[in-house]
């Protein structure tokens, strides 16, 4: 009964929200194991886009952002109209800063650059970057932002000093010191009864299949996980570049700490390379239906552990169109919360060739830290 509530959940909120304001992979992992050259044919799943407009850098033929949630290609919409305007400053101000007292008139300019489906998308939600009031930053909006925000609240109500200090260390002993301050208040009582919520998984993202993978095959189950997780990522992995954890812990990133995209260096050459993105809302199996042909990598986030508990049958689908649309030597990189690759059927794994020896040391110096592993899979 329980199973079935988290499931009706998740499939709301998907079904109806827009759920991630940022993308929780690290980027930097990922183009080390891609090898993006200009020959690439990329197809990524959207997410908020930060990690596509990241692949960009490395000029790739094109890439096809995939995404069956069209708030989450609304987001990189925006951000590549904000490219494509020439705007810095502006760009950084919403997705740097979260937010600007002037959004409005950044957004009456941007306007006309967007389709028209981000148009109505936007023209309703732009509020998300007002930087007044409770909500102060596009970072505590949308569903993930909604627990980012409840989390904020919860550890930084009298915390903020160790939290900060953690984010500001110079090394990993300090770091570790820090923690240690921090890891009592991470598991308060409050924050311990969100965690067992229902709905609260369906809020970040994880589908009651991908909670169901850690509680059976992770000693000591969900909570232990959670709790191991967070200590490795934030005692053995420097965090001065770590911008997935500062900004749900503040709201914002610095011009020091933020996605590459934002940096101002990369920005002429993401604008110069804008034409080789194509937005597509749908399934990856719908894509590769209406558009077929012989791509060079796939990135699939972790959407399979979905779709290995909840729809086999979707699952063996979606390999069979991704080895049809494959060529000899296409990577698809992909992770999981489980720790191996026993939720994919034998006859997928028969066809690719892994890299264990390659993906785990990268996944142990993984910034964002919350997967139970990392897969590089090559077309045979």
């Amino acid at each position: 009964m329980l199973s079935r509530l988290q499931d009706s959940f998740f499939e709301l909120i998907h079904g109806n929200r827009l759920i991630y304001n940022t993308c929780w992979e690290d980027p930097r992992i990922d183009r080390e194991l891609l090898r993006l050259t200009p020959d690439s044919m990329v197809v990524a799943i959207t997410s908020a886009g930060c990690n596509v407009l990241d692949y960009l850098l490395d000029s790739p033929a094109a890439i096809q952002a995939v995404d069956v949630n069209f708030r989450q290609n609304a987001i990189l919409a925006l951000k590549t109209a904000l490219l494509q305007a020439g705007d810095h400053q502006a760009l950084f101000a919403l997705f740097g800063q979260g937010g600007d007292p002037e959004y409005r008139d950044i957004y009456a300019a941007l306007r006309p650059f967007l389709p028209l489906w981000a148009q109505g998308f936007w023209d309703k939600k732009i509020g998300y970057f007002n930087p007044q009031g409770v909500r102060r930053s596009f970072y505590w909006r949308g569903a993930a932002g909604d627990f980012a925000w409840v989390f904020h609240r919860l550890l930084l109500n009298g915390k903020k000093r160790p939290a900060l200090a953690l984010l500001e260390a110079g090394s990993l002993a300090e770091q570790e010191r820090c923690y240690n301050l921090l890891e009592p208040h991470l598991f308060s009582r409050g924050i311990a009864w969100l965690l067992r919520q229902p709905g609260t998984l369906a809020f970040i993202g994880v589908p009651a299949p991908q909670f169901r993978l850690i509680e059976h095959q992770y000693p000591g189950g969900f909570e232990r996980y959670v709790r191991d997780k967070l200590r490795r990522v934030f005692t053995t992995v420097p965090i001065r570049d770590n911008y997935f954890w500062r900004v749900y812990l503040t709201g914002s990133y610095t011009a020091d700490c933020c996605p590459a995209y934002l940096h101002p260096r990369n920005f002429a050459l993401l604008r110069q390379n804008l034409d080789r993105i194509k937005v597509h809302t749908s399934t990856v199996t719908t894509f590769l239906q209406a558009h077929p042909g012989f791509y060079s990598h796939f990135v699939l986030l972790d959407h399979q552990d979905w779709l290995a508990w909840h729809d086999t049958e979707a699952l063996q689908e979606e390999w069979r169109l991704i080895f049809r649309n494959s060529r000899p030597g296409t990577r698809i990189l992909f992770r999981s919360a489980g720790p191996d690759l026993s939720f994919l059927p034998a006859k997928v794994t028969a066809k690719l060739r892994f890299f264990p020896k390659l993906t785990q040391p990268l996944h142990q110096r993984d910034r964002v830290g919350t997967y139970g592993s990392l897969h590089l899979g090559e077309v045979r």
